[in-house]
């Protein structure tokens, strides 16, 4: 390929508005466009150093520090290639979507790679006030599926656990959509009577009821242009499933005391905490609703799933439900929190955090304002004993690394990034070996 065809690519690629390199297949940067330099640089030099090296500090390609590698991958499959990672950025490490695509000679031959990233604004890996805040391996899991079906009208069914976030999630992804300009209703499911969720779902016409003074818009009405989210959607009685599936296939919906079908266009995220497919079988639920809501559906971890971002957690909510400013929890006060089993998830940690925080008076939230309040909890994990780690007898060696990555965690106080520049690995493959000994 000719430096001419070169210049020219990286002429067309500057014009572009979203951050992009051009790489050979060794992992070099020959160029990168104004929106990347500006977005991703930080006023370092970024041509001639490797792509992993700039995103990740690394020392190696991504696939040798126990990450996935969009170039390797591109180049193995001959197509453009995509991946969530955590990128280092000017503030900080930042979730960023990579999409890596061939370029190819005159002969066909793979000649460059170019590039393409896109930070996900709606989550943090960093401390927040607002917003979806992660960064072990089941969070970027599930962010990754959120933004894949984000674009798209597909509709969502959100898994998990009472108290995971799905609300959070929901909005997060009307937020990515191409409807994020249009409005997001949510609607509780739970408790709905037939008459309620007529009238409330789909609204009704003065005088179709005593007491119906004026005409009343529905929250389907209401959701037109933008997102409708079923919270609880397993609670809904089979009667009321019949009339929600005649809205979802037909796309039209009838006011109560109207005569006129309607149409309306949203895009349609559910919620469950129940087994959906087992309540299919148990004849609770119908079949043809489940497929029909199911299209897309996405497991929202409990946190013990994702125990490693509890700290995290810690930190932004206690910076959104704190009456005073710039407080702190102590070292000995995080550590316990990281290591409770929430059964209530993230709901239960932001109660504990923001009765602990009506407790103190200082500056800092101490473990004792923690468990004054928390009799309900189960005990924190046991301590290995000793002040270092040592092994008294031959065992197997995964047993050995689980156990003395245990130990070492806890010398940290939760500094994942720090541990791992100790340990000599990427902080994502020291999350992952951490997932796996809870």
């Amino acid at each position: 390929m000719t430096s001419h065809f070169l210049a020219e690519l990286i002429s067309f690629l500057d014009g572009l508005p979203e951050p992009r390199i051009v790489m050979s297949a060794d992992y070099r940067i020959i160029a990168a466009n104004a929106a990347y330099v500006r977005e991703y640089g930080g006023g370092r030099q970024i041509s001639g150093r490797t792509c992993y090296e700039v995103s990740h500090r690394f020392k190696v390609p991504c696939d040798l520090a126990g990450e996935s590698c969009p170039l390797k991958m591109s180049l193995e499959a001959g197509s453009p290639q995509r991946v969530l990672h955590l990128h280092h950025t000017p503030a900080g490490e930042e979730h960023v979507i990579v999409e890596t695509s061939p370029v190819r000679d005159e002969n066909g031959a793979i000649a460059y790679f170019v590039e393409t990233m896109r930070t996900v604004r709606q989550a943090s890996s960093q401390a927040a006030a607002r917003g979806l805040v992660g960064r072990s391996p089941a969070f970027v899991a599930m962010l990754d599926k959120m933004m894949r079906v984000a674009p798209a009208d597909a509709a969502v069914l959100l898994l998990g656990e009472t108290g995971t976030g799905k609300e959070l999630v929901a909005t997060a992804i009307h937020e990515a959509s191409a409807r994020a300009d249009g409005p997001f209703v949510a609607v509780d499911c739970a408790g709905m009577t037939e008459s309620l969720f007529e009238s409330e779902l789909f609204g009704y016409e003065k005088g179709a009821f005593t007491g119906a003074n004026h005409r009343k818009q529905g929250l389907v009405e209401a959701a037109s242009g933008g997102t409708l989210f079923l919270d609880e959607i397993g609670e809904l009685p089979l009667n009321l499933q019949v009339k929600l599936l005649r809205l979802l296939e037909t796309g039209t919906y009838r006011r109560v005391g109207g005569v006129d079908w309607l149409p309306v266009d949203f895009r349609l995220i559910s919620a469950t905490h129940r087994d959906l497919a087992a309540m299919v079988e148990a004849e609770s639920f119908r079949r043809d609703l489940y497929f029909r809501i199911n299209t897309f559906p996405i497991h929202t971890p409990a946190l013990h799933e994702r125990s490693l971002d509890i700290a995290l957690l810690a930190v932004s909510l206690l910076e959104r439900v704190d009456r005073k400013t710039k407080r702190k929890f102590s070292t000995a006060g995080l550590n316990w929190l990281s290591q409770q089993r929430f059964r209530g998830n993230i709901r239960e940690l932001r109660n504990l955090i923001e009765r602990a925080s009506l407790l103190a008076d200082g500056d800092t939230i101490e473990l004792e304002h923690l468990t004054a309040m928390a009799d309900t909890l189960p005990a924190a994990a046991p301590c290995l004993p000793g002040q270092g780690f040592v092994v008294e007898e031959i065992a197997p060696l995964d047993d050995v690394e689980n156990r003395y990555l245990d130990w070492a965690r806890r010398q940290h106080a939760g500094d994942m990034d720090a541990l791992a520049r100790q340990l000599g690995v990427s902080t994502r493959t020291l999350y992952r070996k951490l997932e796996k000994i809870g």
